[in-house]
């Protein structure tokens, strides 16, 4: 596995958010974490960055203790995406290559120029690369601050609702590509994710969260109408179109 969480707990001025949180993620997978506002999702992204410090349980990346990484050690390792990236007069290639920051030790290599460029390729950036931040819609935007996460080189990427405010489009677009990046790079994407559909047609596993504690954590076979009316508290339907499953609100 190369994130390994076992039994975390963070509290805010002695008031529980996270308790007993364990969960793993192996190369190539997409988890989605899930349940209602005030679950302690962001919190937790948040501890596994080191953001924030765990006041229990550990977490490994690739079996290295995360409490025990410098904060350099943990840019190489993780990449991490904010709710809402900020605009800038930066052009997006310098956007992205400030990616290669804790990567580059004296001056911008070749090996810096080369990653970026990939990267901008797997985004479809390229065309964008000489336009200013405050210049882009909001799609283009998430996919430039995804872009920079990329150029990092992580070995997971933390996303904190990276759909939020985008159009059907953009959601369904800047979705594929976390899926083609943990595919492509063999890396792992830990995602914070409201849509319930959205989760299920992109993501491999899930981690429902209730009462600041996992309810459940598994494959397709955890999102159960059962476990979904337990976690949100409405009564839903769980139906197939064209082999993708829909979650349907009853009542």
């Amino acid at each position: 596995m190369i994130l390994v969480v076992d039994g975390v707990q963070f509290s805010y001025s002695s008031r529980p958010v996270l308790r007993e949180i364990s969960f793993t993620v192996a190369r190539g997978e997409f988890l989605a974490i899930l349940g209602n506002n005030g679950a302690g999702k962001s919190t937790l992204l948040k501890c596994l960055n080191k953001i924030l410090k765990a006041e229990r349980g550990t977490i490994l990346i690739e079996k290295d203790n995360l409490c025990q990484l410098s904060r350099l050690d943990v840019a190489r390792k993780i990449g991490y995406v904010a709710q809402r990236g900020e605009s800038s007069r930066v052009t997006v290639f310098d956007a992205v290559l400030l990616g290669r920051k804790p990567h580059i030790k004296w001056d911008v290599s070749s090996q810096d120029l080369e990653v970026v460029h990939r990267v901008l390729r797997l985004l479809d950036l390229g065309e964008l690369s000489l336009r200013y931040l405050d210049e882009l819609s909001g799609g283009e935007l998430q996919k430039v601050v995804m872009a920079r996460a990329l150029a990092q080189e992580p070995r997971v990427l933390l996303l904190d609702e990276p759909t939020s405010n985008l159009d059907l489009k953009n959601q369904l677009e800047v979705l594929r590509t976390v899926k083609k990046a943990v595919r492509e790079q063999n890396l792992a994407a830990v995602v914070v994710m409201h849509d319930l559909n959205l989760a299920l047609r992109f993501a491999d596993k899930f981690l429902l969260l209730k009462n600041h504690t996992v309810f459940a954590c598994g494959g397709e076979e955890i999102m159960t109408p059962e476990n979904i009316a337990s976690v949100y508290g409405v009564p839903v339907a769980l139906e197939r179109m064209r082999n993708i499953p829909v979650v349907v609100p009853l009542g």
